[in-house]
């Protein structure tokens, strides 16, 4: 792929052109591309366990759960949006926000599980992001600490709500879900 400028601001039309070598992957902030590197083990066993909990609970209902890579066009500007993310999990239960590319606005749950190289990214960036765009709830996973930050929307802001490894945890946007951390967490032992 040709290198990207960092004095051009991107849009969606322009991350659909890139032609990105074998899994390379990018996401836009504010139409400044970030690149994304490979999941580790551990992050990759949080996240099919957490994609499986979440599919269980969701299977015949009307909201759905896809993991990445799946394309999030946060502010729904179709092709001019300039917030491209791919969380790591996301729910999404107005299924007018589905096309072909991907989620066309917020979703109603995300979750991001950090490494050491996104932790901040995570915490603070994307906080912003899912916050500003609406995402009703964001969930911070931390391997390292086996911890959770519980981020709920109320009146435009989130509230944080902290978790560790023995908790389980209240989906507030799936009305009977609870995820437990124990079971989560149990194949990083």
């Amino acid at each position: 792929m040709e290198a990207l400028k960092k004095n051009i601001h991107y849009t969606y039309k322009d991350y659909e052109s890139w032609e990105l070598k074998e899994g390379e992957r990018f996401e836009l902030i504010d139409g400044f591309p970030y690149a994304m590197s490979a999941p580790s083990p551990i992050h990759q066993g949080i996240s099919m366990i957490l994609s499986r909990l979440f599919s269980n609970f969701l299977h015949g209902k009307s909201c759905k759960v896809f993991h990445a890579p799946f394309d999030v066009r946060l502010n729904a500007k179709g092709d001019n949006d300039d917030n491209v993310v791919q969380p790591d999990l996301l729910v999404i239960c107005d299924k007018s926000k589905l096309d072909d590319k991907g989620c066309n606005g917020a979703p109603d749950m995300v979750i991001e599980i950090t490494s050491p190289s996104t932790a901040r990214h995570d915490r603070l960036i994307k906080f912003q992001k899912y916050q500003n765009a609406g995402v009703r709830e964001y969930w911070i996973v931390e391997p390292e600490t086996k911890t959770v930050q519980a981020c709920i929307l109320e009146n435009e802001k989130y509230f944080v709500k902290p978790y560790g490894e023995d908790d389980n945890i209240p989906v507030t946007v799936l009305e009977g879900c609870e995820i437990s951390m124990k079971e989560v967490f149990a194949e990083d032992e």
